[in-house]
């Protein structure tokens, strides 16, 4: 294109030393040379316009030539306003993300088998590697040192003590206290547990054992302790207030607040931590149970038919089933993802809008200048034909009125 233009610049020179030599044997030819001296004039004011945009032409440093070159990081700076302007503005995006509907994708994407299959890869690929990386004894050892320290900074006291406050607040103990009344009747009635206090009984009754009467008053008495026993039971198990409840619930609570604040409980958890602390068995345990871990995982992933693998891919396809078949669930996804879209707009696209400032600031003018030309040079050059056809017809027009204007 470059040729073609110059060749236009040549061949209107020509025309116009040729018709300014004939100019004298007809009149006609004055229009002529009118026509190639502003095709001429418009050529070269074109190919200073374009060349003027990449660099001086000539070498010459006239002011205001190589803009682009000289005006990079503005450049830069008004693309990027104009990019985050026109393309990620608030509004903008948000009505994009109304058209999108992502929850609706996302559970179209997680339904299809072959996403659930892909996405399970991945996660057991994410989890082989961790494994690869966590069974290293530096790893091992630094869980050991943590078990070690977290330990020493447990009151083991004081922490039953809050986990049994938590056990027994509300009553929630009279249901395990109803449960063990429960068992212990079962117990307290059975065959078995009847023939062995009939049995003490009947060695302790020395005196009737002569006559033959022992194991007849030893089941007479085991039929009344088993009956007195059973009463007691039901009584409280069916009496909320029943004394031996509230002798129960008595206990408990001052034995939880001695856990809590008894110098001596507490004495004696740090004992049993201290021992633990120091017992080799901890640390080989704590090793053993790692170990056994990450054997069994890196066993189950490495198959083929990884029952790991097969939850994943089965749980993911569920959750896309669900979201499909859950409008309201999507409608909340898609109204957690536009309420938090502005927030994320107004923080990333100033990021967005340094970075392109940046990037372009860091660019070389010179390969900047020669990417733009070698782009958008091809369209430029035509400006430079145009230049010289338009300037000519206008040289010509020009030439014409004046003749006119002449008479």
């Amino acid at each position: 294109m470059k040729r073609i233009a110059l060749a236009l610049l040549g061949a209107a020179a020509l025309l116009y030393a040729l018709a300014t030599a004939l100019e004298a044997r007809h009149p006609a030819w004055g229009y002529v040379a009118a026509f190639a001296e502003a095709a001429m004039v418009g050529a070269i004011a074109d190919w200073f316009a374009v060349v003027a945009l990449f660099r001086h032409p000539l070498g010459l440093p006239i002011p205001h030539t190589a803009i682009i070159p000289a005006n990079k990081d503005r450049i830069g700076a008004r693309l990027a306003g104009f990019i985050c302007n026109n393309f990620l503005s608030t509004p903008q995006v948000l009505a994009k993300l109304a058209q999108f509907d992502p929850a609706a994708r996302l559970a179209d994407w997680l339904s299809r088998p072959e996403s659930a299959d892909k996405l399970g890869g991945h996660l057991v690929s994410a989890v082989r590697y961790g494994l690869t990386a966590f069974d290293d004894t530096r790893v091992r050892d630094f869980l050991g040192r943590m078990a070690a320290a977290g330990l020493a900074q447990v009151d083991l006291a004081r922490l039953a003590g809050q986990a049994l406050d938590a056990l027994t607040a509300g009553g929630r103990h009279h249901a395990l206290l109803d449960d063990v009344l429960r068992q212990v009747t079962a117990v307290v009635e059975g065959e078995e547990m009847q023939e062995r206090i009939t049995e003490a009984i009947a060695r302790e009754i020395k005196t009737l054992r002569y006559v033959g009467l022992d194991q007849m008053a030893a089941r007479l008495a085991t039929r009344k302790i088993v009956a007195a026993a059973v009463h007691t039971l039901g009584e409280m198990a069916a009496e909320p207030v029943h004394p031996l409840r509230l002798r129960f619930d008595a206990y408990m609570t001052g034995f939880v607040e001695r856990l809590k604040t008894d110098p001596e409980f507490q004495r004696r958890g740090e004992a049993l931590r201290a021992d633990l602390q120091a017992h080799p068995a901890l640390g080989d345990y704590l090793h053993g149970l790692w170990s056994e871990l990450l054997a069994w995982l890196h066993d189950d992933l490495a198959k083929s038919d990884s029952s790991i693998r097969q939850r994943l891919v089965a749980m993911i396809g569920a959750l896309g089933a669900r979201l499909s078949a859950d409008e309201a669930m999507r409608r909340w996804i898609n109204e957690q993802i536009v309420d938090a879209a502005p927030r994320a707009i107004e923080r990333y696209r100033e990021d967005i809008r340094r970075y392109i400032v940046e990037r372009v600031a860091e660019w070389n003018a010179d390969e900047m200048t020669v990417e733009l030309e070698r782009n958008i040079g091809r369209d430029l050059q035509f400006i430079r034909v145009n230049g010289t056809l338009v300037g000519g017809l206008v040289g010509l027009l020009i030439h014409t009125a004046t003749q006119l204007w002449k008479g």
